[in-house]
């Protein structure tokens, strides 16, 4: 709803463009009812009239989720292929302007392509309602205009039939990609068929899967990552009530010490700790004690070493000087 098209620009290359204006209705209960689209067509300068058309357009949709970081190409080629028969193909791509996140870009591209196979959808059962009322039509002429219009048709055949393939070869090769040359080598000798879809189901769900997968993938990760975090947390509560039990044993063992409350209880607490006291006072006499003894077994052991190289120089001396006069 809402459509406001733009008239056609031709552009300095040769090719013409224009800029349509219009309102969807949306069905994802993640995304508001309604979205504007801007859609910018291009139709290249290798289109010919009433044989080929060749239009891109780059749609962007407004007011959804993540509009920002994608939009669509839609490359339209139509083809004739008889007087009254034509030859869609639609091929779409999928761009982003930002790279997003994983679990982002498999929510966009499921939502695109489930909204592409309706909106497409949507266009097939408006062409089928065109052919119709244009069969419909062609039923309700005369026989003189339709003996009249086969006689013309007759006459200007040949003179397409051998135009139309170098025709196509000129206008498809500047403006297809090389993963359309299959594609437009089909069209270039097609026979006569009305309808062509082109529904990649194999790479759709191929990448589906691959989607999945990486979901898969994500959450797992995010799993082990809640199991880690709930084990620190356990041994984190383990040890502060550890802690918590220690510390009340130790105040109940304080508090159930009975202070002093005559002057006798008083006279044997410091008798006890005086006890304590000389006791501690005998261990360091005994501890400094040991030590002196050890230091006088260093003392003459040393003055015994000393002795002894003292003796050997002497002795070595003589032994010398002998040498020395022999």
């Amino acid at each position: 709803s809402d459509i406001i098209f733009h008239p056609w620009k031709k552009e300095e290359n040769g090719n013409q463009t224009r800029v349509i204006l219009y309102t969807i209705t949306l069905t994802n209960p993640l995304a508001p009812k309604t979205a504007t689209v801007t859609e910018t067509q291009t139709m290249y300068k290798a289109s010919q009239e009433s044989e080929c058309y060749v239009i891109d357009a780059e749609v962007l949709t407004h007011d959804v989720p993540y509009h920002d970081y994608f939009y669509t190409i839609n490359r339209y080629t139509l083809t004739r292929v008889a007087r009254n028969k034509s030859r869609l193909r639609v091929s779409t791509e999928l761009r982003y302007r930002k790279q997003p996140w994983g679990l982002v870009k498999s929510f966009i591209e499921k939502n695109f392509w489930s909204g592409l196979e309706d909106y497409f959808r949507h266009l097939e059962s408006e062409l089928t309602k065109t052919e119709s009322t244009y069969l419909a039509e062609v039923h309700r002429q005369s026989p003189k205009e339709k003996v009249s219009k086969q006689s013309t048709v007759r006459r200007r055949k040949r003179a397409h039939a051998h135009l139309r393939v170098p025709h196509l070869e000129e206008v498809l090769s500047p403006v297809t990609t090389p993963t359309d040359e299959d594609v437009a080598h089909r069209i270039k000798h097609v026979a006569g068929s009305t309808q062509t879809r082109h529904i990649p189901e194999e790479s759709s769900s191929g990448f589906r899967l691959q989607s999945v997968s990486k979901l898969l993938l994500v959450i797992s990760f995010v799993l082990v990552l809640l199991v880690v975090l709930n084990m620190m947390l356990f041994y984190k509560l383990w040890m502060l009530e550890y802690t918590t039990q220690t510390l009340t044993a130790w105040q109940g063992l304080r508090l159930q010490e009975r202070l002093p409350q005559s002057q006798t209880e008083w006279a044997q607490l410091l008798e006890s700790q005086q006890k304590y006291h000389d006791s501690e006072l005998q261990k360091w006499r005994e501890i400094i004690k040991s030590s002196v003894m050890l230091l006088d077994q260093m003392k003459d052991s040393l003055i015994n070493l000393q002795n002894g190289v003292g003796s050997q120089d002497f002795r070595s001396d003589p032994e010398e000087k002998r040498k020395r006069f022999h």
